[in-house]
């Protein structure tokens, strides 16, 4: 979703909930297939890659090559560690219910540590105009999004930082 486009709503409380439990559906759709069909326990690795090649090539050309966003502004979530777990899991436990509760966690707890080294410096405190902000906020500021649903930048306690106030 939106959560995943933009540094400035890669936020601490819905990015991290929303995006790991939406995307554990393709790998998971996956995994299954081949681990049923081919006993190959590297599905979901797969999938992401598969997945994060797509993102790249979206972010680059759609968002660098029209609109000359940042890269650092508009990169996709890593979802790899998440993916390794997964298949990791599957491998040594041979059982869905096991991958689905212990594998199902990892993913989503290893997501947020696993972007942290991108994420990381985005989030340096820097005082602009007499106000404190992040750099994420500060590039949400200049690069300002036609068509952005308001309600969205109500996620850090109600303030709109991106727009202005």
């Amino acid at each position: 979703g939106d959560w995943d486009f933009w540094s400035d709503w890669k936020d601490r409380r819905l990015w991290v909930t929303v995006t790991p439990i939406v995307l554990i559906t393709f790998p998971a759709a996956v995994q299954a297939v081949l681990w049923e069909r081919f006993r190959l326990p590297f599905g979901a690795t797969i999938v992401i890659l598969g997945l994060l090649l797509g993102e790249w090539v979206n972010r680059y050309f759609n968002f660098w090559g029209w609109t000359y966003f940042p890269i650092n502004f508009v990169f996709p979530a890593s979802l790899i560690p998440g993916a390794i777990l997964l298949d990791v899991v599957l491998m040594l436990s041979g059982s869905y219910l096991v991958t689905a509760v212990i594998g199902g966690m990892a993913w989503g707890l290893v997501f947020y540590p696993g972007n942290w080294p991108v994420i990381a410096p985005l989030h340096v405190p820097v005082e602009y105009n007499g106000m404190l902000m992040s750099v994420a906020d500060i590039q949400g500021y200049h690069y300002v999004r036609t068509g952005t649903p308001e309600y969205i930048r109500m996620v850090e306690k109600g303030t709109l930082r991106t727009f202005g106030k």
